[in-house]
């Protein structure tokens, strides 16, 4: 798979990032996601650029089909682009 088959933008980390912005965006399910990964927020803010860290946000994600199916619809890309991104970003 190609970073062009991922997304309309060709970039896995920038789909990560939008669903942070979406996930962050309600105060329970940002502690949600610190609780479940086990991220603080000072960790989340220093490895952003990470491709484990952005995974770790999409996995999050996938692990409670509503918020990714929320999620995705809110940022206007598809689940299994979300999916297909988390793959990419973990090789």
């Amino acid at each position: 798979m190609t970073r062009s088959d991922t997304n309309a933008d060709g970039d896995s980390a920038a789909l990560a990032l939008r669903a942070l912005a979406w996930t962050l965006s309600e105060e329970d399910r940002a502690q949600r996601l610190l609780a479940l990964t086990g991220l603080t927020a000072d960790h989340l803010r220093g490895a952003l650029g990470e491709p484990a860290t952005l995974a770790a946000i999409l996995r999050f994600l996938e692990a409670h089909e509503p918020d990714l199916l929320a999620c995705a619809e809110a940022i206007g890309s598809p689940p299994e682009t979300l999916v297909m991104a988390r793959r990419e970003l973990e090789t």
